[in-house]
């Protein structure tokens, strides 16, 4: 199975041949102008138009401008076609255009147009309520797996020490903080936590994605009884962790300026494609992308 970084060509690649298919796929609620921002991050920081601004390896995107009300006025993006284009070339197709914070054009540089290790948009949303996503991480899993793994008089608070000390560092995918074990855990932890919002929560409208280490699950019924406040939310983060002892992110689900990896983007450090799944038994070597190479 591949599993390692993948390489400026295939991200590039993958981009421009595979992911314009998945578009039309797409959660009817992540449009161009829908969520608040897009993001991305790459694996080397960029320079910014601004001298004597630290290089930026994470930038944030609006998608729309607003007057001082928060009213929208201007669009950044007019259809998923820009958004494309951002990814394809984040540089030259920067939504701030000629404002000094803005990525600096590789024509001026001694270096190449960035590639996005990670695209994401915000939870935060302009035409519906916020959405509500439950992160669940294969390092969380693996850890937890590893504290209870190794003695105390072996313990260590290191958590590369501790992963050593448990094997995990040496089990498939090598050198990685989790084994394959725990993806598959993540994944069966999922649907656990999908089967909660049907059966508990009466949600009629879920989704489960595999991250490329993990899974989001969303609960999408956008009804007055499903939209969480805040306070709301980390009752829900209460009620999975203590009394399911599901491990997941609580600050995810309570913080409505996080953003999420995109469905269908690549997750570059693993060569895979976060995944919508319709059962544990999901395959990840299924989501790798057909422009990486063995």
């Amino acid at each position: 199975m591949t599993w390692r970084h993948a390489t400026r060509e295939e991200i590039y690649r993958y981009y421009t041949e595979e992911f314009p298919s998945y578009v039309d796929e797409l959660p009817s609620f992540i449009t161009a102008k829908g969520p608040k921002q897009y993001a991305l991050a790459f694996q080397e920081p960029h320079p910014v138009r601004k001298d004597g601004v630290p290089d930026k390896d994470f930038i944030r995107r609006d998608t729309w401008q607003t007057n001082v009300s928060g009213d929208r006025t201007t669009a950044a993006f007019h259809d998923f076609g820009d958004v494309l284009e951002f990814i394809h070339h984040p540089a030259r197709n920067d939504p701030l255009g000629r404002n000094d914070f803005a990525l600096a054009d590789p024509d001026l540089l001694d270096k190449p147009d960035p590639r996005p290790d990670a695209v994401y948009y915000a939870l935060d949303h302009w035409e519906r309520p916020w959405v509500l996503l439950i992160d669940i991480d294969a390092k969380t899993i693996a850890r937890e797996r590893a504290a209870q793994t190794v003695s105390d008089e072996d313990a260590t608070e290191d958590s590369e020490e501790l992963l050593d000390a448990a094997g995990i560092l040496d089990a498939e995918p090598a050198g990685y903080p989790y084994s394959f074990e725990d993806i598959e855990r993540a994944i069966e932890y999922g649907f656990e936590v999908r089967d909660i919002f049907e059966d508990d929560f009466n949600a009629e409208e879920t989704m489960v994605v595999y991250t490329g280490q993990g899974v989001h699950v969303y609960l999408l019924d956008s009804d007055p009884a499903h939209r969480y406040d805040a306070k709301s939310r980390e009752v829900l983060n209460d009620l999975l962790q203590d009394t399911y002892e599901i491990p997941i992110d609580p600050v995810v689900t309570a913080d409505r300026r996080r953003v999420a990896r995109l469905p269908y983007s690549l997750h570059a450090d693993v060569c895979s494609i976060v995944t919508p799944i319709e059962s544990p038994n999901f395959d990840v070597r299924s989501a790798t992308p057909e422009v990486v190479k063995e």
